[in-house]
């Protein structure tokens, strides 16, 4: 794991399904309490992601220092572990919020060591831009042809965990390029996470839109560390 994004990636564990073939449903009308879901969903998403940011900026602006990795993950992990425990209680909004929070500050540092490359300000709007666009493309691809993508669970799932144990291991070991292919391979993972995610919520598979929120805001942050990454290991080579 590069030494630039030392928190990608956060593991997420898609719900596991039975293998299908992919499909596609445009003659069907979303039922009402999908499209609940999705508002819900998508509403929670942008307040957390603009909440994150607020935390970033001040968490650059206040020059804060980074967690760990190990105060980093034992924090997510114990929030996710809430987070799921109190799903269907009204304290699953605080524990949102301090999850992406958390997120935010953490994310803080990573963006000051951006900042101090040559371009770094560039670097940065282009990763932004380019998960931005991702998002937003997958997303409208999906609820557009409400396509199943449940079939995809049990790869993603294998692939970050292999992530996950490739990504501590460049860490441990202090191995830049194996760092940089993590970096790869988690960005597109975290793309077929929200391909998998939000055909999950289209085609009725999830229901609580705090878990929905909390699965698409961690593709988002994942995808947005490796971009950050990449871009700014080329950056730094220039």
């Amino acid at each position: 794991m590069s030494s630039m994004n030392p928190l990608n990636p956060m593991p997420t564990a898609p719900t596991a399904t039975p293998p299908a073939t992919v499909r596609s449903i445009p003659d069907m009308a979303v039922p009402a309490d999908t499209s609940r879901v999705l508002r819900n969903t998508y509403a929670l998403l942008s307040m957390t992601l603009l909440f994150s940011a607020a935390v970033a900026a001040a968490s650059v602006a206040m020059k804060l220092p980074a967690p760990g990795l190990l105060l980093t993950l034992g924090v997510y992990f114990g929030l996710l572990f809430a987070i799921h425990r109190l799903q269907n209680s009204g304290w699953a909004l605080p524990a949102v919020f301090a999850l992406t929070g958390f997120m935010g500050y953490s994310l803080g540092p990573v963006l000051s060591q951006t900042l101090a490359l040559p371009g770094g300000a560039q670097t940065i709007a282009l990763a932004l831009g380019a998960t931005g666009a991702t998002f937003l493309g997958l997303s409208a691809w999906v609820l557009t042809t409400r396509r199943d993508f449940s079939f995809m669970g049990g790869f993603l799932f294998a692939g970050m965990v292999i992530a996950v144990l490739a990504g501590l291991a460049a860490v441990f070991f202090e191995i830049p390029a194996l760092g940089l292919a993590v970096s790869g391979m988690v960005a597109l993972l975290s793309a077929g996470l929200i391909l998998f995610e939000t055909s999950h919520i289209v085609n009725g598979g999830e229901r609580n839109y705090v878990l929905a929120t909390v699965s698409l805001y961690v593709s988002v942050f994942n995808l947005f560390t490796s971009l950050l990454a990449l871009f700014g290991f080329g950056s730094s080579d220039e």
